[in-house]
């Protein structure tokens, strides 16, 4: 783990991730530094997704993150009407799946960055 990369805990094998999966089917969730994977899913590059999220949560002291993110979703659902591009189409994991499979993006990641994938 590098320097810049924010404490987590990952859980393996969780049932979390199948909870959540309300509309569309996830891999993982985070929650502040705790990282739930489902079964069968764990990869470097998922892991890098959610760490890019443990970051965002961070700086924005996590109830702002979570907050936005579905305030996010909610005005995704209701442009596209479609549960999947409102989660595709959010900031955050619009940043998050651009990054993920650059393994020391989060060493050189300003703060704020998610900022950049804002679309109007």
């Amino acid at each position: 783990m590098s320097s810049k990369r924010m404490p987590s805990f990952v859980f393996l094998n969780s049932k979390v991730p199948a909870m959540v999966s309300w509309f569309f089917r996830v891999g993982a969730v985070t929650i502040g530094p705790f990282i739930f994977v489902r079964e069968g899913c764990e990869s470097d590059r998922l892991l890098n997704h959610e760490q890019i999220h443990i970051r965002q949560q961070y700086e924005m002291l996590f109830i702002g993150q979570w907050l936005l993110y579905g305030l996010f979703w909610l005005f995704g659902l209701l442009r596209y009407g479609d549960p999947n591009k409102a989660y595709r189409e959010n900031p955050f994991e619009r940043e998050a799946y651009a990054n993920d499979d650059d393994l020391g993006y989060l060493d050189n990641r300003k703060a704020w960055s998610w900022t950049k994938y804002l679309r109007s």
